[in-house]
């Protein structure tokens, strides 16, 4: 069979099923062979390799994965799409495809069975709608990762990288940058797909630290100071975290603050990573 990043097969095979784009789903189908040998030169994947996919579609990237990895699995949501997959991927003796919702999988048992417990390689083309809860909860959930390279609207793969005072530095921008160093692999025109979003993508390559780049006593209390900031990012880093629901005084922040050689006019849009784990320590102890 034909690959399916040739558009004329992808067109052919989605009107042999007579196949309908569910709107819920975010669905775009990848049309490049170009971008997929990015993304796969960008994951750095080998003959060694379990390689979890989310969200193949009708498995244009799976083809490709399935003969550069050891071993795939494909978690698709929509149950319309799985007699499509096991056609696409009938070739293919090392595939597993799972229709399930990804936020309910449980990856560590995943990653245990399949790869012994070492860290895996994640590889997506996630929808739009659901690119944060996906990426956090591989992270927050402490899946063993070696890297995750995934396809992200492009202003999301900005906002990932930005650096503070930036328009677009904000929780996600810390929370992935606690969790691994990031990279752009490569910009997507809206053409690349079918249907067309409406938007340009991105490529980006999460290589997951061994150990995050800064000390922290409590992940869960500096996130949650984390998103207090930045829920009003026009009010000052006190005002927000008294609002947020954060059980600490003012008198308490501004005396942290003051630690930290900080003004207690400062925004939350301000603070570096580190200087928000300091924080955290400091109102903890």
């Amino acid at each position: 069979m034909e690959k399916l990043s040739n558009p004329q097969v992808t067109i052919e095979t989605i009107k042999k099923y007579d196949f309908a784009f569910q709107k819920k789903f975010g669905q775009n189908f990848l049309i490049d062979g170009h971008v997929i040998h990015k993304i796969l030169a960008a994951a750095e994947v080998t003959g060694e390799d379990f390689v979890l996919e989310i969200g193949p579609g009708i498995g244009t990237m799976t083809q490709y994965l399935a003969e550069a990895a050891r071993e795939v699995v494909a978690v698709e949501i929509d149950k319309m799409l799985i007699p499509i997959l096991q056609d696409t991927l009938q070739g293919y003796d090392n595939v597993t495809i799972m229709n399930e919702d990804i936020l309910k999988v449980d990856i560590r048992a995943l990653a245990e069975e399949k790869n012994g417990g070492k860290p895996i390689k994640v590889v997506a083309n996630l929808p739009y709608y659901i690119t944060t809860p996906i990426i956090m909860g591989l992270f927050e959930n402490h899946v063993p990762l070696y890297n995750m390279t995934v396809m992200v609207q492009k202003e999301v793969a900005g906002r990932m990288q930005a650096a503070p005072g930036t328009k677009e530095y904000g929780a996600l921008s810390l929370a992935v940058q606690y969790y691994a160093d990031t990279y752009i692999a490569a910009n997507v025109p809206p053409n690349c797909f079918i249907p067309r979003p409406k938007v340009g993508s991105a490529v980006i390559r999460l290589n997951a630290w061994q150990q995050p780049p800064v000390s922290v006593e409590d992940e869960k209390f500096m996130f949650s100071l984390i998103r207090a900031s930045f829920n009003q990012r026009r009010k000052t880093l006190q005002n927000s975290l008294v609002n947020g629901g954060i059980a600490v005084t003012k008198e308490q922040i501004a005396q942290a603050l003051a630690e930290m050689n900080l003004p207690v006019s400062v925004r939350g849009e301000s603070l570096t990573l580190e200087q928000f784990a300091r924080l955290s320590n400091l109102l903890k102890s």
